[in-house]
């Protein structure tokens, strides 16, 4: 989860670099190094597409990347890169809480990047709240399907 403290990163990224930071870090878990081939893979998008994107990373020293060769995290791109994953899951389980009826990890990425930090620390309290009280969210569960057998 992310950090109790709330830790704001201040990170100046569009929303398409978000992604291809995000995937940079998630590879990196698994692998030792990343290549192009990778994030154009994940992404479905072009090998040009993806050199673009990793200058502009790279210029905000987000990874270090030579032409034809590995990408790498700095320690503020794994850092961001980590917040990005989490509030990625967070708003993931966030959905599965509310029983969101929709391709959950569709949704999760076509609202990480409109939502603001602070929405997403609540959201992320709120999560945290339902798990700590399991009979508070069966309490929801059966509101909605009371509420969905009345709208039927």
């Amino acid at each position: 989860m992310l950090s109790d403290d709330k830790v704001y990163l201040e990170y100046d990224l569009s929303p398409s670099l978000e992604d291809y930071l995000e995937e940079i870090y998630r590879f990196s878990l698994t692998q030792s190094s990343v290549r192009v081939s990778d994030i154009g893979g994940k992404l479905k998008v072009s090998s040009p597409s993806v050199s673009k994107a990793l200058r502009k990373l790279k210029s905000k020293e987000y990874i270090m990347y030579r032409r034809y060769g590995d990408i790498y995290l700095t320690d503020w791109g794994r850092l961001v890169g980590r917040f990005l994953v989490e509030r990625n899951r967070i708003l993931q389980d966030f959905l599965y809480l509310i029983e969101a009826d929709c391709n959950i990890s569709e949704e999760a990425e076509a609202m990480e990047h409109y939502l603001s930090r602070t929405t997403i620390y609540s959201i992320q309290s709120l999560v945290k709240f339902m798990k700590s009280n399991p009979n508070i969210h069966v309490e929801f569960k059966q509101f909605l399907n009371e509420k969905n057998n009345h709208s039927s």
